[in-house]
């Protein structure tokens, strides 16, 4: 018995796969009870100079090489995007090839058509290598946590971000500095657009979602907030009060039981959570459910083997479990028969605490004037420091934590407190006590 595999990409991720494949084919025989075999690589060009070079015979530049070919069962999507990896995708799957893919914005984005033709044709879509590089958080999902209602599920979904982050956190680095310093060391991007302003790890959200809530969410019902704004007085002031910065990925139900809450931005957690000590490029998950309780889960969350790894594992579970076996009934792709897409909570709905830092006049009556404007908002005031003169001279910083609050009414008090002309600038980041 033979699995032929056929790879959409041959990147880092892609030259990972064959590189495993090659090098522990006889251990993945031992696992499996037979071996993998890579028949096609689709590539761009041919004599480009790779990491791993395969096999010349194995190059080819015509998608219809791996898509629809007979002799190919698995085909890997690597090569990101939206297009044509959608249209590939799909005509993977109506010519009866698995698919599995590290696309994360194609899941995203047209999850709901992609799931759906798979079910429609009886075939498999797995994407372990999606979400947070070697972590097997889809499977613990789909499979381990299958008989639990999941209440919450809180993430740091993005290694570039979390790097930035830790470096701001631990030497006061400015988020340009560490920004080009993790470009240097090849954390991140030329262009960081897609890390820093939160949108790849949003996409890696919504399939967690789908996956704890049966709710595959639209990207535009998605509070999305990057790290940009971040300076490094907010670290400095996170610790003062006991805290830490990161960039969270969020999803619930409200209250437990009600709508489901789907957000993404910069959050302040208490210095002792598991996830205030992931630091640079790690990802991690935590997973609250009814009868398991908390999981934690974390590891390297990209790169060109921990993601390779993923991908393969996902490469012999079709094998080992749909392959072998001649069966028409399969389970649900993302462990639910009917998926929904259900406009999620808007943040507007939230109940938080605040970090607020406001750029004050340092006269009387500013302090009373603020604090009259959240009281009028149903905004209390649990701490207040007021330390230190701006770039601006006759200017301080003006910090504060609030007890819980309505996001509405605190954005409302917010555009109030702006209108005074001794306010010059005000940051906000929600404060995550409940994890």
């Amino acid at each position: 018995m033979l699995t032929t595999v056929g790879l959409l990409g041959y990147g880092n991720v892609g030259a990972g796969v064959a590189k495993l494949i090659k090098t522990e084919g006889t251990l993945i025989a031992d696992k499996l009870g037979w071996p993998l075999k890579l028949a096609k690589c689709l590539v761009r060009n041919p004599k480009a100079t790779r990491n791993f070079p395969p096999d010349p015979g194995l190059l080819t530049t015509d998608p219809r090489d791996v898509v629809g070919n007979p002799d190919i069962q698995v085909v890997c999507e690597l090569i990101g995007g939206l297009e044509p990896a959608r249209t590939l995708v799909l005509e993977a799957l109506e010519a009866g090839q698995h698919v599995v893919t590290a696309n994360k914005a194609l899941l995203a984005t047209h999850g709901l058509e992609i799931f759906k033709k798979a079910n429609e044709v009886n075939r498999d879509v797995l994407f372990e290598a999606a979400v947070a590089g070697a972590i097997p958080v889809i499977r613990t999902l789909k499979e381990a946590l299958t008989a639990n209602r999941i209440q919450s599920l809180y993430g740091i979904l993005n290694g570039t971000t979390n790097h930035i982050i830790t470096r701001m956190s631990k030497d006061a680095l400015t988020f340009k500095e560490a920004l080009t310093e993790a470009q240097a060391a090849g954390f991140a991007e030329a262009d960081p657009t897609a890390d820093v302003e939160g949108h790849d790890a949003a996409h890696k959200l919504v399939l967690l979602s789908a996956l704890a809530y049966g709710i595959l969410p639209k990207l535009e019902d998605i509070h999305i907030e990057g790290i940009t704004k971040l300076e490094p007085i907010d670290f400095a002031f996170a610790t003062e009060f006991g805290y830490v910065i990161k960039l969270l990925a969020i999803a619930g139900l409200h209250n437990g039981q009600g709508s489901l809450e789907v957000r993404l931005h910069p959050a302040m957690l208490p210095a002792g959570h598991l996830l205030a000590g992931v630091n640079g490029v790690m990802n991690a998950v935590t997973i609250r459910g009814h009868a398991s309780g908390d999981i934690f889960l974390s590891g390297p969350g990209a790169g060109m083997m921990p993601t390779a790894s993923s991908v393969l594992g996902d490469v012999i579970e079709v094998a080992r479990h749909h392959l072998s076996l001649e069966s028409s009934l399969r389970p649900p792709i993302l462990g639910w028969l009917n998926l929904k897409s259900d406009a999620v909570r808007p943040i507007s709905e939230t109940l938080l605490g605040y970090y607020l830092r406001l750029t004050v006049q340092d006269r009387p009556g500013v302090l009373s004037a603020i604090s009259g404007i959240l009281g009028q908002h149903n905004i209390s005031i649990a701490q207040v420091i007021q330390r230190g003169q701006t770039e601006l001279p006759g200017w301080v910083n003006l910090v504060m934590l609030t007890h819980q609050a309505l996001e509405n009414d605190l954005q409302k008090a917010l555009d109030a407190a702006r209108e005074l002309p001794a306010v010059s600038d005000i940051r906000l980041i929600r404060v995550e006590e409940s994890l």
